[in-house]
């Protein structure tokens, strides 16, 4: 059995991993999955200062206030830069981090130093002038998932993205690399993939769009297990 925490990607929370859950149960896994401040079921806490340290913060208060141990952490796209962060903050707890089709930060680096001009251009604030809305789900999201999803999809505080992450320098955990390989037209995380390859990581590639959680769960739960040694 293993411990898995996730830290969910942008505009999402909680609730984007349930279809893993009975999963994670049925493999005899521990499954977290705490939803950051002012998204999803806490988005009635949303506010202009929110940024990524709220949000590394929020799941290494999971660590402590359950005693979590022995963690494997999950960064799923823009949690990738929370995983970053809290795998530098809470080395002791964690025994290897698994980034799912996620950024993967240099320190002192933003979110937004890693898109395209054009995906810069897409990341406005709303007419509240301090979140940003959540951009649409992947094309070849079935119809059902779209309806599902689409309405829990939260607008996000501007700092998340434009926030330098601050890393202390120290060795990082065992680090593992999922792609998904229905990459979007602008392709943002295929720099990472080829990153993870050439410095030596787990690597591995999923016939999927960018949310396998919500469009191939079964599949996505082999490369888990395998990746845990279940």
């Amino acid at each position: 059995m293993a411990t898995i925490v996730v830290a969910h990607g942008a505009w999402s929370s909680a609730w984007a991993w349930k279809k893993m859950r009975p999963l994670m149960r049925a493999a005899g896994h521990e499954f977290w999955t705490p939803t950051y401040t002012g998204l999803g079921e806490r988005s009635h806490l949303a506010s202009p200062d929110i940024d990524l340290n709220t949000h590394i913060r929020d799941v290494i208060n999971v660590f402590e206030f359950e005693d979590l141990r022995d963690i494997v952490l999950v960064g799923h796209s823009y949690g990738g830069m929370v995983a970053t962060g809290v795998a530098d903050g809470a080395r002791e707890r964690i025994g290897q981090v698994i980034y799912l089709d996620a950024f993967v930060p240099e320190d002192g680096k933003c979110l937004t130093d890693y898109l395209g001009q054009a995906s810069r251009d897409a990341r406005q604030t709303g007419d509240d002038g301090w979140r940003i809305p959540p951009m649409g789900m992947p094309p070849d999201t079935p119809e059902a998932d779209r309806e599902w999803a689409t309405p829990r999809r939260m607008p996000q505080p501007a700092k998340c993205f434009s926030t330098p992450i601050k890393l202390s320098g120290k060795a990082l955990p065992p680090r593992h690399y999922i792609y998904c390989t229905r990459a979007a037209p602008d392709d943002r995380f295929g720099q990472f993939a080829q990153r993870a390859r050439k410095e030596g990581w787990g690597y591995f590639e999923i016939d999927a769009s960018h949310n396998p959680h919500i469009t191939a769960p079964d599949e996505l739960m082999k490369l888990f297990n395998q990746i845990v040694g279940k």
